[in-house]
Formats: C-alpha cells, sequence, structure tokens
C-alpha cells in the first residue's frame, strides 16, 4: 500500500511541478525509462514467484538504469548513438515482454 501511495504522491507532484529535463540529459532518458520498466516487470515476476528480494531489486533497477545510459552515451560517443539506442530497447523489450507474459501465466494460469 505504500508503494501504491508513494506512486500517487510521485505522479501528482511531478504533474503540479512539472521538472524540466536538461537537454544534454534528453537522449537518455527514455532508455533509461524502459531500463527502469525491465527492472520493475522483474520485481513483479520475482515476487509472484516468490522468490523478490529487495536488495537484488534495488541493485538491478539502479544497475539497469546505469549500464543502459552507459551504453547510450558511449554510442554516442562513437557516432553509433541511434543503433546502441535501438539495441538496448530491442534488448529490453525482449526482457519485459518475457517477464510480462510469465507474469500473465502466474495470474491467469494460462
Amino acid at each position: 500500500m505504500i508503494a501504491v501511495l508513494g506512486l500517487v504522491v510521485g505522479v501528482v507532484a511531478g504533474l503540479l511541478v512539472r521538472p524540466e529535463v536538461p537537454v544534454i540529459v534528453e537522449p537518455y532518458l527514455p532508455i533509461a525509462v524502459v531500463a527502469a520498466l525491465d527492472a520493475v516487470f522483474g520485481g513483479l515476476r520475482a515476487m509472484l514467484d516468490g522468490i523478490f528480494d529487495d536488495k537484488v531489486f534495488v541493485v538491478s533497477f539502479l544497475s539497469n538504469v546505469v549500464v543502459a545510459a552507459l551504453i547510450v552515451f558511449l554510442g554516442d560517443k562513437l557516432g553509433v548513438g541511434a543503433q546502441l539506442s535501438t539495441g538496448v530497447v530491442v534488448v529490453l523489450g525482449i526482457r519485459i515482454f518475457s517477464n510480462a507474459a510469465a507474469i500473465r501465466r502466474h495470474v491467469f494460469r494460462a
């Protein structure tokens, strides 16, 4: 219940404050969000499987975001940022959909 309340407070605060994303960070924000979603879906799957560990979740969440942003940053420096961004999104998308399928099988027994 605390997590849901924190989510609601965060969304309302974001809508009221309307924070601006610095231009230098804009290319990395979508990748970071996808990486964070991967960690969230992985955590939800682990919770449903009964193997959730909060330390593993926090480390996974932070490391996913940092590694994905670093890969895209490196790609930008090498001049292949768009290709590496696409690669990161594809890999994380596959993981998100595989976790979503496992969650669906667990919830709906199908």
